[in-house]
């Protein structure tokens, strides 16, 4: 049956391929890759000759038209990235949207990816996270996004390159804070390393180092709590409620049950309106 099958790669060990995936790729009447040259190499370790199209972000959408063509002309596809999961910060996505808009049958041969991989040993919290990808090099994007996530609670997870991590991690000192991050580069490769530490470290790190490889960079979310309620807030709360016609008596123990401050404290700061009901505060 014809299809089009996602096929999860290794992200660096190429023991970590699947035999299910080795199967498929032998299977197939053709492979749709993010940079030919890569998969090439792929193939030939494994002995997988197959025809290789190109299948990258500059062409992408014309791309997923032909492919989807090919495949409802009665072929199988085999669609894979340089490395790790298709469609995850990849051109695949949009191949992917193609075939589902056609109603053209898929199939998805998972692996694992560095995203799964660097959350699994960045010793931070995990229970919640959301994925960035690839900050904008446009210093005005990049600054909205930031803006946008820095209040998050969860976990915040993006891929660099190693040319523009120096400039990611101050970027991210100076939207976020000093928070605990780490720093996941070449996971499942021979140099594989994780470095664990605030951001100003990690920063500091790489002002006498140069990165090398891909990383992917973890920041624990905003823990920032909000300050207590001061007496001050409760008493502004209390005299909101008297100039909208409350007595001071239920102003105050109304702010009491808000705030958790006695009525008795807030009661003696309420701006007097001539209410006339001291004899009834208790």
């Amino acid at each position: 049956m014809s299809k089009l099958y996602i096929v999860g790669t290794p992200i660096g060990n190429l023991g970590d391929i699947s035999s299910r995936a080795l199967a498929v790729l032998n299977d197939v009447d053709f492979i749709a890759a993010e940079d030919t040259r890569v998969t090439a190499k792929l193939l030939a370790h494994f002995g997988i000759k197959k025809p290789l199209v190109s299948n990258h972000q500059h062409n992408a959408r014309s791309r997923a038209e032909y492919l989807a063509d090919r495949v409802q002309g009665g072929e199988t596809c085999a669609l894979v990235s340089d490395a790790g999961m298709p469609c995850i910060s990849d051109p695949g996505e949009e191949t992917v949207r193609v075939f589902a808009d056609r109603g053209i049958p898929l199939e998805v041969i998972p692996c694992g990816s560095a995203l799964t991989a660097a959350l699994a040993v960045c010793g931070l919290d995990t229970s919640r996270f959301t994925f960035e990808g690839f900050l904008s090099v446009n210093k005005k994007q990049r600054a909205a996004h930031l803006d946008e996530i820095k209040a998050f609670k969860r976990t915040l997870v993006f891929y660099e390159a190693p040319h523009k991590l120096k400039r990611t991690l101050a970027s991210f000192l100076d939207s976020l804070g000093d928070r605990n991050a780490a720093l996941c580069r070449e996971l499942t490769k021979i140099h594989e390393e994780v470095l664990r530490g605030r951001l100003s470290q990690l920063l500091a790190l790489y002002e006498t180092n140069e990165p090398r490889g891909e990383y992917v960079v973890i920041i624990e979310g905003n823990n920032d709590k909000p300050p207590p309620p001061t007496l001050s807030d409760a008493v502004d709360f209390a005299n909101e409620l008297v100039a909208n016609g409350a007595k001071r008596a239920d102003a105050a123990k109304t702010a009491a049950a808000e705030y958790g401050f006695h009525k008795s404290e807030i009661y003696s700061h309420i701006n007097n309106n001539n209410d006339e009901d001291t004899d009834n505060f208790r």
